[in-house]
């Protein structure tokens, strides 16, 4: 059920792609498209390939999750894969994928990279901090083995797991207890990526097997960047326990933090142990949906996203292909849930990326094949009025079309102006988003953090860092403003002075960016709400790592607001460019033609003949782009723009 809803989304993305392609080709083809447009075409179809779709597992230890991800994932090789025992076996966060290219191996990075301030973002560009074990795939029992490298532990000092910023408690309670002789046992890994060739995995899906409340809340890429970004978490339960406090701390801290429900799903495992043979199958459902309704009221969701499964059931039901065991464990009522939350979700992601980007090309192509037939067939009408003309008539048209051709370039020395002030305005705009001056801004947050004692300093160092951040977004922001005022005015001058075909220039937002701003503050506010009014030392040791991956996250936002806004001004200025050349190009040819009638009358008929041929290719290539985008807008279930001219306006003589 999961393979096809997969294979299905694969598909999908594979035809647009193939749209994408056909496009890009036509254009090239047919000189049609400009380098902008051929750059943009290219990043969609490098985004489609590379696309993934991340699945989160999620849940405090000893809730069956590892058993969870063999049962829905991993039952075709009859064996379990990932290590499943009682008690902690996934001590480190691990993601699970494959793309073309990769080679099957586990990557593991050591738990002493803690000790530096680099995110593990940053680390996975450093391949010599990582140790890269051999995968052999073989067999199951290889896979296991190989695996199980995954949970390896080593004994620390409370000290040392300090300095690593786990949290130490007598008790056990509140982070790990040490032993006799003041030990504790610590991961040997911070991170893993298990590059594993399956048919999931080759079709883009990326698995994050996640370890519990206090391997979470250590390492803050989890919270701020894996699990946000994920297109879809499982939270699991067991049914024996319901939600205990620590279960509720990981669900409203990590998992339903924003209260995003969309994507979020709740496993209750374990199910199996309520078949015990003195109950009858009725009181066994009893209990079940007693426990549904009981743990959708406590973590505030519809009942509906409550899975209950026996993902150990599951996983023998597949194994020993015994559907009715199979049908008992519920398993695949959680994996049409999971197919019917992520795919749609992620194609909503793809389409919306997409479907923007081709309505503008398609449009500006639109655009620029009925500025083509629009300035031919004022060519073919000039030069089939000049039938039977006299040369004084023909001497006329030649001097109409000079003085066009004068009074357009003399439009075109305002056109520089603003293409001067243009570069000025877009050169204001990057200083605002730049990156150095948010490198600037990171290292003085840095030492004020370093330097306070209290909460109150730190709390004081991030809010105007986060206000730094905001007030060069909110500068962007009236920079853009400005730049679209300034285009709008000059597409309006040309529209009307040289009758050019543009539409206002497209606007542009920094919202989504602020938005993420918002919630890197609101994730570092609720980190330093948890520690103390005196910070101990292990605690400002771990805010002092949130902070860094919270300005790797930062720095990351601000490097998309860079790219996308300097997409946006080459497109918002590409129309104009593009109008103003083939406007030139116009007037040219229609100076050359009266040129050419002037000095030899007879190539009247042969020139009329030549724009007539040449307008029947032009109607043909509004026909085959239509047919493209209009392809690529049926594969998307999207509305073509309105913005491009109807076929039948560029096709009405």
């Amino acid at each position: 059920m999961l393979v096809e809803h997969f294979s299905a989304y694969t598909q999908w993305r594979a035809e647009i792609a193939a749209g994408i392609g056909e496009l890009r080709t036509w254009l090239q083809r047919n000189e049609v498209g400009d380098a902008q447009s051929d750059l943009r075409l290219q990043y969609l179809l490098d985004r489609l390939r590379e696309d993934k779709l991340v699945v989160a597992f999620v849940a405090e230890f000893s809730r069956g999750k590892s058993e969870l991800i063999n049962a829905v994932f991993f039952a075709g090789y009859g064996n379990r894969i990932l290590p499943s025992s009682a008690g902690r076996t996934t001590m480190c966060p691990t993601e699970l994928q494959w793309q073309a290219g990769d080679v099957p191996q586990i990557r593991l990075l050591p738990i002493e990279s803690r000790r530096t301030d680099a995110s593990i973002s940053d680390l996975k560009r450093q391949s010599a901090e990582w140790q890269i074990r051999p995968l052999d795939t073989s067999s199951a029992e290889n896979l296991q083995q190989a695996l199980a490298q995954v949970g390896e532990t080593r004994m620390a000092s409370a000290d040392e797991a300090r300095a690593l910023s786990f949290p130490i408690d007598e008790t056990g309670e509140k982070g790990l207890r040490p032993n006799a002789e003041g030990q504790v046992e610590i991961p040997r890994w911070r991170h893993a990526v298990i590059q594993f060739q399956h048919p999931l995995l080759e079709q883009g899906l990326v698995i994050l097997d996640t370890p519990g409340l206090n391997a979470i809340g250590a390492e803050p890429e989890l919270t701020l960047n894996l699990l946000p970004n994920a297109h879809a978490v499982l939270f699991i339960l067991a049914a024996d326990t319901g939600v205990t406090q620590s279960d509720l701390g990981v669900w409203r801290d990590h998992v339903n933090a924003g209260r995003r429900q969309r994507g979020r799903l709740v496993a209750l495992n374990k199910i199996d142990g309520l078949w015990d043979g003195l109950r009858s199958e009725e009181a066994i459902e009893r209990e079940i949906q007693h426990q549904v309704s009981s743990v959708a009221q406590t973590l505030e969701i519809d009942p509906g996203m409550v899975f209950p499964v026996s993902a150990q059931k599951g996983l023998v039901a597949k194994v020993n292909s015994d559907p009715d065991l199979l049908a008992r464990s519920r398993i695949l009522e959680l994996e049409h849930a999971l197919s019917t939350e992520l795919v749609p979700t992620k194609q909503d992601i793809v389409r919306d990326n997409t479907s923007g980007e081709v309505h503008d090309i398609v449009g500006r192509s639109l655009d620029l094949l009925n500025a083509r037939l629009s300035g031919l067939r004022e060519q073919l009408h000039e030069l089939t009025d000049l039938r039977g003309k006299n040369q004084n008539v023909i001497e006329y048209m030649m001097r109409k079309v000079r003085s066009e051709k004068d009074e357009f370039e003399q439009g075109l020395q305002k056109y520089y102006a603003v293409r001067s002030v243009f570069s000025n305005m877009s050169n204001n705009l990057f200083a605002h988003l730049g990156l150095d001056a948010l490198r600037d801004e990171t290292r003085r947050t840095r030492e004020a953090m370093l330097d306070a004692a209290f909460s109150r300093g730190l709390r004081d160092a991030m809010r105007g860092f986060f206000n730094h951040l905001r007030g060069n977004l909110q500068k962007s922001t009236d920079e853009i403003t400005e730049i679209a005022k300034m285009l709008d005015a000059m597409y309006k001058r040309f529209t009307i002075e040289h009758g050019l075909k543009l539409a206002s220039p497209s606007t542009f937002s920094t919202a989504r960016y602020e938005k993420e701003i918002d919630r890197l503050e609101e994730a570092f506010n609720k980190q330093l709400n948890s520690a103390l009014i005196i910070m101990t030392t292990e605690k400002h040791v771990l805010t002092q790592k949130f902070f860094e991956t919270v300005a790797v996250q930062a720095r990351r936002t601000f490097e998309i607001a860079n790219r996308d806004v300097e997409q946006w001004l080459r497109a918002v200025m590409a129309p104009l460019e593009t109008q103003v050349r083939e406007y030139q190009l116009q007037l040219k040819r229609r100076l050359e033609s009266v040129k050419r009638i002037h000095q030899a009358t007879d190539t009247l008929e042969d020139r009329v003949c030549e724009l007539q041929q040449a307008e029947e290719v032009l109607v043909r290539q509004v026909e085959q782009l239509e047919a493209i985008g209009q392809r690529i807008y049926t594969t998307l279930d999207v509305q073509p723009s309105q913005d491009a001219a109807p076929a039948s306006d560029a096709i009405a003589a």
